[in-house]
């Protein structure tokens, strides 16, 4: 089986709530090495780290999403084609989608996120 490449560097993308709906922007700094994943980044809710691990050969990759001064999420995800989609949890249990690219290798099915609107009350940074 061929690894997969992870290229490190600026990476974008959206997160959403549920089983769908409103998607919003992420961006961020990944990178990628000896099946690590580092980075850091920020999204509606504020700045984040990201800490995690990744397998170039069936590409699952898994993340903690550290919000500086506030919460933690965990991120689960495979990569296929130009990103990386999967979901991701709270302690308390909130839950979404999420899908990630290398900025410039935007997906053809990629729609617009927005920066501010409509974030559920309990994902806001405490």
């Amino acid at each position: 089986m061929s690894k997969l490449q992870f290229p490190s560097g600026p990476w974008t993308g959206y997160f959403n709530y549920d089983a769908g709906g409103q998607r919003f922007r992420t961006d961020m700094i990944i990178a990628f090495a000896h099946q690590r994943i580092t980075g850091e980044g920020g999204d509606l809710i504020g700045p984040f780290i990201i800490d995690g691990r990744y397998d170039d050969d069936d590409g699952e990759c898994a993340w903690q999403k550290s919000y500086v001064g506030a919460h933690d999420l965990w991120y689960s995800g495979f990569r296929e084609g130009k990103g990386i989609w999967g979901t991701w949890k709270s302690e308390g249990g909130t839950h979404g989608g999420f899908q990630i690219w290398p900025v410039g290798e935007e997906p053809a099915e990629a729609a617009t996120a927005t920066k501010e609107e409509g974030v559920p009350e309990p994902a806001r940074a405490r």
